[in-house]
């Protein structure tokens, strides 16, 4: 009896049995094949086959995971590649930049010494060619001193001691300073409204609007006018730099704040600016997650635009 029921069972338990490990190769064939396709697809990334798919393909939702994933984390290192290719070749664009703005005042310098040097040079000529040399060298002083200041603003990786700002006694103080040299140009400065308060860096935010007003004195006729317009916007805190010189022509606008850059005729080298207070003007802004935009009047002139988030009104 014993003997025909551990037969019956046999006979029950083996094709059971087969059916179980059936339907586990079945199984594990549905479950292991998108991950074997995952790994034939990375192996044909790595020998260089760009056009590889890493799209869902819905077999397997682990192994569709796991291909979303490995297509972010190479679109994050195409970004990254993208960027550092990018960033290197804009090191290498402003040495050679940097290397042609000083190559100019430096032979200017070299060939009014060596003019200097002739014992029989006429006392007139002497005093023309010293004051080359002194106006060429404080170019260069300006030129090293911008320098130092934009690695100065895109070097600084922490918040640069922000507080609350009234952006009017700014702009006073910020052209009071230019006072100076408006005078010499015969500019004409006018501040005019209100703007709220921002959190910034006094030094900074006082720099870019010296920048931009000394830019605008730059192409204004003697007796022109700038005017300093604050006002607050959707948010925004805003300071508008507007002149009625020669403008910046038919260029884009964007181009204007790119490092060295002048226009053909109203960002002229005689002007005497280092081709980097725009630049430095964008940094400081882009530092207080602000943005600079500029554009020509229709009446004439330029206009330079800086919004700032603005803080919430004092408790």
């Amino acid at each position: 009896m014993y003997g025909a029921i551990d037969a019956f069972t046999f006979s029950l338990i083996v094709p059971l049995a087969l059916a179980i490990f059936m339907f586990s190769l079945v199984v594990g064939h549905f479950m292991g094949q998108p991950l074997s396709d995952l790994r034939d697809a990375i192996k044909a990334y790595r020998a260089g086959d760009a056009n590889v798919d890493f799209r869902r393909r819905g077999a397997l939702r682990e192994a569709d995971d796991l291909a979303v994933d490995f297509k972010d984390l190479l679109d994050s290192s195409y970004a990254q590649c993208a960027d550092l290719s990018r960033r290197e070749k804009q090191q290498v664009q402003f040495v050679g930049d940097v290397a042609h703005e000083l190559r100019t005042p430096l032979t200017a310098i070299h060939g009014n010494a060596e003019l200097l040097s002739d014992p029989d040079l006429p006392p007139e000529l002497h005093d023309k060619f010293c004051n080359t040399i002194i106006r060429e060298t404080e170019r260069l002083t300006r030129l090293t001193n911008d320098l130092l200041s934009l690695q100065h603003i895109e070097g600084d990786s922490h918040v640069l001691n922000f507080k609350r700002i009234n952006l009017k006694p700014l702009a006073q103080e910020a052209v009071d300073a230019l006072a100076p040299v408006l005078a010499d140009r015969q500019a004409n400065v006018e501040i005019t409204g209100e703007a709220p308060d921002v959190l910034g860096n006094w030094d900074r935010l006082k720099q870019v609007v010296s920048n931009l007003v000394d830019n605008a004195s730059r192409f204004v006729e003697p007796g022109g006018h700038i005017r300093v317009e604050l006002y607050g916007v959707k948010g925004n805190s805003v300071i508008a730099v507007k002149d009625d010189g020669t403008g910046f022509g038919d260029v884009d606008p964007k181009m204007l704040f790119e490092r060295f850059y002048r226009t053909d005729f109203s960002r002229a080298r005689n002007t005497g600016g280092s081709g980097l207070g725009l630049a430095i003007v964008k940094s400081v802004v882009e530092s207080h997650d602000g943005t600079v935009e500029a554009y020509n009047l229709p009446e004439g002139g330029a206009c330079f635009i800086v919004a700032i988030p603005s803080v919430g009104s004092a408790s």
